[in-house]
């Protein structure tokens, strides 16, 4: 009697096991992703591209003697063929309520030959900032935020200090107190979707899910471009932009 219950139950549980695994292989996998997709372009300078000007380093002679040559502005830069640096481009909308944690490895930004290395920084909201000093001379470090906690810092020869921004805001200008030329901007964002152009113009925003996004292009002096792409999943697109003189 037993083994004819046994037999009886196996005859009902085995086919139901395997109508199981068949709806679930014909459903599909259970985690099949929608696609992302990639975002990349340049920024270019159309125009006569105007001089940068030398910057007078005399009233600290400390600094004057770490240049071989007089350091130039860095309000404008862009090659021959228009390339333009230091460009700050990002996603302004179509991210939603999605949330993004804070990278734990911290943003540096470097006080080198009395100037400010990068020129222009883009940071995550609440990631640590690192401002190292590396020469041999005092300065501060004074951002003027419209959206953040305002902060003056002191910082003597060959120090390092930590700070960080919580909102999220482009662009904050940062200033030397003691050396009046030392200008740079740091731009933050809640979501790490930005980018800051380099010597050939070029961005990448990296992977995004597939949407529809407002993308931001701003330059300290130049303003801001705006454009808006759509994109699908698993593709790839390119968004240049174009700055004139003004």
């Amino acid at each position: 009697m037993k083994i004819r219950n046994l037999v009886h139950l196996i005859t009902l549980v085995v086919p139901a096991l395997f109508l199981s695994q068949w709806k679930a292989n014909a459903a599909g996998p259970a985690n099949v992703s929608a696609g992302t997709v990639s975002l990349k372009g340049t920024v270019k300078f159309q125009g006569s591209v105007p001089a940068s000007k030398p910057i007078n380093m005399s009233a600290d002679p400390s600094c004057a003697k770490q240049h071989s040559s007089p350091a130039m502005s860095q309000e404008i830069v862009a090659d021959a063929k228009g390339d333009l640096q230091n460009v700050v481009v990002f996603v302004s909308e179509g991210l939603g309520n999605r949330t993004f944690d804070p990278p734990s490895q911290p943003a540096v930004i470097e006080q080198k030959g009395c100037m400010y290395a990068p020129h222009v920084l883009a940071v995550r909201a609440n990631q640590q900032l690192e401002v190292v000093n590396s020469d041999p001379t005092l300065h501060n470090i004074h951002p003027l935020p419209a959206n953040n906690r305002e902060w003056n810092k002191a910082e003597g020869p060959n120090t390092t200090s930590e700070e960080t921004f919580s909102r999220e805001e482009i662009a904050i200008p940062i200033k030397c107190n003691v050396h009046p030329w030392m200008r740079s901007y740091v731009a933050v964002f809640n979501h790490p979707y930005f980018a800051v152009t380099g010597k050939d113009g070029s961005f990448e925003l990296g992977t995004l899910p597939p949407g529809t996004y407002t993308i931001k292009a701003w330059h300290e002096k130049l303003g801001t471009a705006t454009q808006q792409v759509t994109i699908g999943a698993n593709e790839t697109k390119r968004v240049d932009f174009v700055f004139k003189a003004m």
